[in-house]
């Protein structure tokens, strides 16, 4: 079984003598060096690129969810010495290096409109073009993208059943208006139809009980369903992911004023008040004067302790008791108590900085810049589009993997080069 999970889909010899790195480490250095990436540091995280220095990017970002990502794989280690799936350190800190990858430019808009261009063929989700990416686009090899071992490559999958699965019912669209109704569109959460030999090679190891449970879903709202479970690997890939954007964006957000000390205390406190926590009683009253401190190291230092208190509280539970691999039974969580508290901070971070209507201005914009691009690239592909792209392009079998090869160009943009592309094409100069 290790084996399994250790192989690759292209049998590669490369001249690399005394090599002694383990798979996973081939696995994390072809991350670094890959073209996608460096490109996270021209992507939005939450606040515009290159608006101040102090913000956050998609790498910086990814950085800080390696960091947290190791130290939840340690602390499990030493919580659960029996379990021995948590193989590691390398395993994680690719997963969390490379986990937003396939993040369009403009963040949630830029998916969103995506996912609308692509409503007929077989949709865009950010996860999904993450795994696009390391197993298929990345140049290093020829059609197997980073090729990275299987397991790894399982640890990317968090929503594990095919979008145009999930997908039951599109919205209704009023040709008479001229943006999207952006709710609407949010994607459903999968992978791509078009990658089902990728899907299928991934979970060849599981047994049929597995892989049936493993793809399960249930009716998420009246658009879409969700799939409920995934690998142990990306489960801590996922709660690190959490932690860094509920703590480390809410620092961001704090120490550029874009969140007062008003609108902690009228939308956050409360919440945090209502928690049964003995953590919360003890900590609660000086909470709010470190978070806002003029002294930075006062700052920094809740936040380190915040990050530390979720680490130290997460632990290995079964997420179902029918499924037979180790790999699958367990994924890593926060006790009620400690959930409730990142949750607050989720919701604060969410609710009154990506929600703030100067956000979403901005997001509004990036949106449609993409449907520009989109249709403008659409409508004359061989004449606009790059060489390798147009070559690509012309050699696909039909409408939708052409359109697949477009999104996959246009989502590989960072937020700068998109604009720069829409001022060439409509403003006369670039």
């Amino acid at each position: 079984m290790t084996e399994a999970w250790q192989a690759r889909r292209l049998a590669q010899h490369k001249n690399r003598p005394n090599d002694n790195r383990s798979p996973w480490q081939v696995d994390r250095s072809r991350i670094i060096h890959a073209a996608a990436f460096r490109r996270l540091q021209a992507k939005t995280q939450i606040m515009s690129i290159g608006v101040n220095d102090f913000y956050r990017t998609r790498l910086t970002h990814s950085l800080e969810v390696a960091q947290i990502g190791s130290g939840l794989l340690r602390h499990l280690r030493r919580l659960h010495p029996d379990y021995r799936e948590l193989v590691s350190t390398s395993l994680i800190e690719t997963l969390c290096l490379a986990h937003d990858i396939g993040h369009p430019p403009f963040g949630h808009g830029g998916e969103t409109a995506l996912n609308f261009l692509m409503r007929n063929h077989g949709g865009f989700e950010g996860n999904a073009q993450t795994l696009r990416i390391v197993a298929k686009l990345e140049p290093y090899s020829n059609g197997y993208g980073m090729n990275l071992s299987r397991r790894t490559l399982l640890g990317f999958i968090k929503y594990p059943q095919y979008i145009d699965t999930l997908w039951h019912s599109q919205p209704n669209i009023n040709p008479s208006k001229r943006f999207i109704e952006a709710h609407a569109w949010t994607p459903a959460k999968g992978v791509y139809r078009c990658d089902s030999d990728l899907f299928d090679w991934i979970l060849a190891p599981l047994s049929p009980n597995d892989r049936d449970l493993l793809s399960s879903f249930q009716l998420f709202n009246e658009y879409k369903s969700k799939t409920q479970f995934k690998s142990v690997d990306c489960s801590i890939m996922e709660l690190a992911d959490d932690i860094a954007y509920a703590v480390h964006d809410l620092e961001d957000a704090v120490a550029t004023g874009t969140l007062s000390r008003a609108q902690w205390e009228q939308f956050a406190l409360p919440k945090l008040q209502d928690i049964q926590s003995d953590w919360v009683k003890a900590n609660i009253a000086t909470v709010t004067e470190r978070l806002f401190s003029f002294d930075e190291a006062t700052r920094k230092d809740l936040i380190g302790e915040l990050v530390n208190l979720f680490i130290v509280n997460a632990s290995l539970q079964v997420q179902h008791p029918e499924f037979e691999s180790e790999l699958l039974r367990y994924q890593v969580q926060l006790c009620d108590e400690y959930q409730a508290l990142l949750d607050v901070f989720k919701v604060f971070v969410f609710e009154q900085l990506i929600r703030e209507p100067k956000m979403q201005q901005i997001e509004f914009r990036g949106q449609n810049l993409l449907i520009d691009l989109f249709d403008a690239f659409a409508s004359a592909p061989l004449r606009l589009l790059p060489k390798t792209t147009h070559d690509a392009w012309q050699q696909a079998p039909d409408d939708s993997a052409q359109y697949r090869i477009l999104c996959d160009y246009l989502s590989g943009m960072s937020d700068e080069y998109a604009m720069r592309t829409h001022r060439r094409l409509f403003a006369g100069n670039d």
